[in-house]
């Protein structure tokens, strides 16, 4: 695993928080829908955001990405037997305040998700025309 800078994942991840912040504020009224699809575009919101700093695996990236919703909602499954409450409506918006497995589910669909884009990507950048190098092109 390097540190890196990648602008594609990058651009992605912005890209999937702009929509995660439209469904968070216009999707109030679409229920599950918008709880289920959230779950699945946080996960790879963290796929992505990780992806733009570090090369890693995609398996790698979205298996941490995937873990880390499922510590959040051990953290929700904790904070609901021990009786803490989240005051902060924003906060329990972002992090969510119910356990449920539906969501681990939904984390498991946004990690297979971005592991076959990933495979895509790796397919078409397999079968794609390889273009010369500009220090090989001809001189006019």
């Amino acid at each position: 695993m390097q540190l890196r800078f990648d602008r594609t994942a990058f651009l992605s991840s912005v890209l999937i928080f702009v929509a995660l912040v439209l469904l968070a504020t216009l999707g109030a009224g679409w229920g599950w829908v918008r709880g289920f699809s959230g779950d699945v575009l946080a996960v790879m919101w963290v796929y992505y955001a990780l992806a733009a700093l570090l090369r890693a695996r995609p398996a790698l990236l979205a298996g941490a990405a995937f873990l880390m919703g499922v510590a959040i909602e051990l953290a929700q499954y904790l904070a609901a037997s021990l009786g803490i409450r989240i005051s902060d409506p924003i906060l329990r918006t972002v992090f969510g305040a119910t356990p449920d497995w539906w969501d681990v589910l939904a984390y498991g669909l946004g990690s297979v998700v971005v592991l076959g884009l990933a495979a895509l990507a790796r397919s078409r950048r397999r079968t794609a025309p390889q273009l010369p190098s500009p220090a090989r092109w001809p001189a006019d």
